[in-house]
């Protein structure tokens, strides 16, 4: 079995590595991977699986006729935050493998956001043409139920990866912090002076920056310093670590007094490496991660002006004094740990050998794939309804999704048809006065 593995892959976010990782670790024995990347070199070197470039379309529905199954993995990649194009660039995939009759597998996903009305349309329309579906929160299942898809749920794969022994009792405070427009200028300038607070309340402690995605958040302790936003305390003991793969992290976590995350899968990663955390939560994935696991969260976008009142920093750095040296509760990892076997059995269950799916007999059939309640191929219902509104159409080509409207018929627009007459009654014209 050779199923083609799309995602955010090699794109400098340690995260997607992770998440690559966990999708690697639980594929079944004698699976032969195709992994779309942008930084293929990286991918390869790091995972040791061929790859394919994931920024060009053209290009990985061309690998995809060459495996035997697609599988959209982890993270939420139906979603239109970043762009309606990066929906689109899903949708088409996902219909290229039903062209081509392979299965398609929507691996530990999340739904959404999915802020506009087309975006749900088509997302609507697609989850139909998928196979196997394990969620990765609740929130994402019970969308997909009210469009009438049940699938089960787990936690992050993330949290698949074995647990490893915390050592930082006085270690620094790591934080794993992005760039969002949540945060003003007086909203960096509260949290700031929290940190400086709390390493002083921690015996004067480093402060780590560490940039969990390379191309985002590196340079973030430089901008806020021009800003002239960081503390001088707190700029004197803090300094920028760049680490290039997900081990190094997990080390530097490991040896962590107390991490502060917004990033969702570094606040994962410092959980399972033992590491006391605390949330900031800049969308709700963090929330939920946070609320997993029982840690102390700040949920950026409710903070609001309390964030900007004077006893704002202090009140925050009592609160985050109180974690240092608390590990996460081995009980709640054990927990979720186990509740990503269910994103394993659905790989086991399609693409361990002699996992197929049936393909139409004839033209109107609807067959279903082994173990599933869902057509493989799109049989799609139309009503026997004239049109009243604009529709849509999606069509795929050799280069991706091109798309045209219909007009409605509600109104009849009555047309004349011109009639061109015979050359011979044309009007003859002299060559003095030439063409007009």
């Amino acid at each position: 079995m050779r199923p083609l593995l799309c995602g955010y892959y090699g794109e400098h976010n340690i995260g997607d590595d992770l998440l690559l990782q966990a999708l690697l670790n639980q594929l079944p024995v004698g699976c032969q991977p195709l992994v779309t990347a942008h930084d293929e070199a990286e991918v390869r070197a790091r995972f040791g699986v061929p790859t394919c470039q994931r920024r060009s379309l053209a290009t990985v529905i061309t690998a995809l006729g060459r495996c035997d199954a697609l599988v959209l993995g982890g993270g939420s990649l139906l979603q239109d935050s970043t762009s309606f194009n990066s929906l689109l660039y899903y949708a088409a995939l996902i219909m290229a493998a039903r062209f081509r009759r392979l299965p398609v597998l929507l691996w530990g996903q999340g739904l959404g956001p999915l802020r506009r009305r087309r975006s749900r349309a088509l997302v609507r329309a697609l989850l139909p043409l998928v196979q196997g579906i394990s969620w990765r929160d609740g929130a994402s299942a019970a969308m997909a139920a009210r469009w009438g898809r049940s699938a089960p749920v787990g936690a992050d794969p993330v949290w698949s990866l074995p647990p490893s022994p915390w050592q930082g009792e006085q270690g620094p405070l790591v934080l794993c912090w992005r760039r969002t427009p949540l945060l003003d200028a007086a909203g960096w300038r509260h949290l700031l002076h929290a940190v400086d607070q709390l390493a002083s309340l921690a015996g004067g402690r480093e402060v780590i920056w560490l940039p969990f995605h390379r191309d985002q958040d590196r340079g973030l302790l430089a901008w806020l310093q021009e800003q002239t936003l960081v503390p001088v305390p707190l700029a004197r003991r803090s300094r920028e670590v760049e680490l290039g793969d997900a081990d190094g992290c997990r080390t530097l976590f490991a040896g962590a007094g107390l991490v502060l995350a917004m990033r969702l899968h570094g606040l994962i990663l410092a959980a399972v490496a033992g590491a006391p955390c605390v949330a900031l939560s800049y969308d709700p994935k963090v929330a939920a991660a946070a609320g997993d696991l029982g840690c102390p969260l700040l949920d950026l976008a409710a903070a609001g002006p309390a964030l900007t009142h004077a006893a704002a920093p202090a009140s925050l750095a009592a609160g985050w004094a109180d974690q240092l040296g608390q590990a996460p509760p081995a009980g709640r990892l054990a927990g979720l740990q186990q509740a990503t076997a269910i994103h394993g059995d659905l790989l086991q269950r399609w693409l361990s050998s002699g996992a197929q799916v049936a393909s139409p007999k004839a033209t109107g059939s609807r067959p279903l794939a082994i173990g599933s309640s869902v057509p493989p191929w799109p049989a799609l219902a139309a009503e026997n309804t004239r049109r009243t509104r604009w529709s849509t159409s999606l069509e795929l080509g050799p280069t991706g999704l091109s798309s045209s409207s219909t007009p409605s018929i509600r109104t009849q627009v009555r047309r004349t048809r011109f009639t061109r007459p015979p050359a011979s009654s044309w009007p003859r014209r002299s060559a003095a006065t030439g063409p007009r």
